[in-house]
């Protein structure tokens, strides 16, 4: 039996990777891709495959805004580079089957797909710990599980916030997002606005305390 996959994510290089990975596993087809939500949620719907491979942190809303959006019946295995508790706790609880990070190799990627298809839940190693603490009434986070600052972000203002953080400047910000510099320092004055932080150095230190940066 033929297991039907769709790829969701925003990078071309790496949706080009991924299907010559899989190409050679022959039981496995790649029946369609994406590298926007609204492409995503169209095409999932209309080829209904078995399994969605998602990306969890794109430029139009991510892989959440996927789960929420398509119809009922593929199941999600979460393909990401981040491996922050966060973004495994938020992207199961959005729905996902699993989470797995980009460094997983062709043959265990076909191999996870193939086990979230048959019921199972995969994750990489140490991510189900993420996600057995917070089930179990224990977050993995060090961080106190209510944090008004950080709840205060929206997801855009959440990703300028990691990008920052990993030393982008303003402008590979608007190229890796797709928007203006203008619109990055909007974010970035309301990010500094919103976690009080005094400039970008005491923001990098905020943001790596609360282990968000992926």
């Amino acid at each position: 039996m033929t297991l039907r996959v769709f790829l969701v994510d925003d990078h071309a290089v790496f949706r080009s990777g991924v299907r010559a990975e899989l190409a050679t596993q022959p039981d496995i087809e790649i029946v369609g891709e994406a590298g926007t939500v609204a492409d995503a949620v169209r095409g999932i719907n209309t080829t209904r495959p078995d399994v969605v491979l998602l990306d969890v942190h794109m430029p139009d809303g991510g892989g959440i805004t996927v789960l929420r959006d398509i119809d009922e019946g593929p199941v999600c295995l979460a393909l990401s580079v981040s491996d922050a508790a966060e973004d495994v706790i938020a992207v199961i609880r959005a729905g996902a089957r699993g989470y797995v990070t980009k460094t997983i190799s062709g043959s265990e990627l076909a191999d996870a797909a193939r086990r979230v298809a048959g019921g199972d839940a995969v994750f990489s190693p140490r991510l189900a710990g993420f996600v057995l603490a917070s089930f179990t009434g224990r977050s993995p986070l060090p961080e106190p599980p209510l944090d008004p600052e950080l709840d205060s972000l929206t997801p855009r203002e959440l990703e300028v916030l990691r990008l920052l953080a990993r030393g982008y400047t303003y402008r590979e910000i608007a190229e890796e997002l797709f928007i203006s510099i203008k619109t990055v320092e909007t974010h970035a004055s309301n990010v500094l606005r919103k976690t009080q932080q005094s400039n970008r150095n005491a923001l990098t230190r905020w943001a790596h305390r609360r282990h968000i940066v992926g």
